[in-house]
């Protein structure tokens, strides 16, 4: 009866063993950060998005001469413009203001009324900018515009064992992977925290970057700062590949089975010594 339980026991151990939890070796973030970060380090800010086809860009052109600006509130727009709607209102400084949005062909040009194209393709926003005014003075519409530019459809995909994956709207160009995952409450218990895959789409071409939260060198990766479109992938552990196969239903059961049987054994056991 003793050999009988002790074999009954070392079932259920290894049983348990088999269904156990992911081990708790690699989820500390930033290891080593104590001694790389002595002392101050230099931090590299390149988070400024770069206009792709198919963004989305709200542009708002004010000048001194409201009449002037009458030219980009015209209902006619031509090829790639989206028109989300039109405004004229008085800005902080007191002067007119046109705001409208458009979207970037498969070019990189962005069409607008009178202007026609403005190849803004691989720019940032402010570039943009710039490039509208030069267009506007060049063709000697408005003496002294002043143009912004700001992406409205930027956003980043997230999936794999995160605990909420979802679709994140970006409203500020300077994100950070780390911030996007926070956005999806975290790498779940189930994720490798050091097996983090970002797709990226640039000149029509997609690169896969590698990145492991558990080191400090997440910080120099050229990923680091997300982009517009960007998927990024965190890698599940074999445990919850094994928790959720039939093999792993098979031995939760089993540990179940001969726990109860442990328990009766032991039971009987008892019983049959008084």
């Amino acid at each position: 009866m003793k050999k009988l339980q002790q074999l009954t026991l070392l079932a259920v151990v290894t049983a348990t063993c088999l269904c156990s939890c992911v081990s708790s070796k690699k989820i500390i973030y930033f290891q080593g950060a104590d001694s790389i970060y002595a002392e101050a380090q230099n931090i590299q800010l390149k988070y400024e998005m770069r206009l792709k086809p198919a963004d989305q860009v709200l542009i708002k052109i004010t000048c001194d001469s409201p009449e002037l600006l009458e030219i980009f509130n015209s209902d006619v727009t031509m090829g790639s413009t989206s028109r989300s709607g039109s405004s004229s209102s008085y800005g902080t400084t007191g002067s007119m203001g046109s705001s409208l949005s458009y979207t970037v062909d498969n070019e990189g040009n962005l069409i607008l009324p009178v202007l026609n194209k403005v190849f803004v393709g691989g720019m940032t926003c402010d570039e943009a900018a710039i490039a509208i005014e030069n267009k506007v003075k060049e063709m000697d519409i408005i003496k002294n515009p002043d143009v912004t530019v700001h992406l409205l459809n930027a956003r980043v995909t997230v999936l794999g064992a995160v605990r909420t994956p979802k679709v994140v709207n970006i409203t500020s160009e300077r994100n950070t992977v780390l911030d996007i995952i926070s956005q999806c409450g975290d790498i779940s218990d189930q994720g490798l925290r050091n097996k983090i895959t970002l797709f990226r789409e640039d000149n029509g071409l997609r690169t896969m970057y590698k990145m492991d939260l558990t080191s400090t060198d997440i910080f120099e990766s050229p990923a680091f700062y997300v982009q517009q479109n960007d998927l990024i992938y965190v890698q599940p552990n074999k445990s919850q590949n094994v928790k959720s196969s039939a093999f792993s239903t098979f031995l939760s059961s089993a540990a179940s089975i001969l726990g109860f049987i442990s328990s009766v054994t032991a039971l009987v056991f008892t019983l049959s010594r008084k």
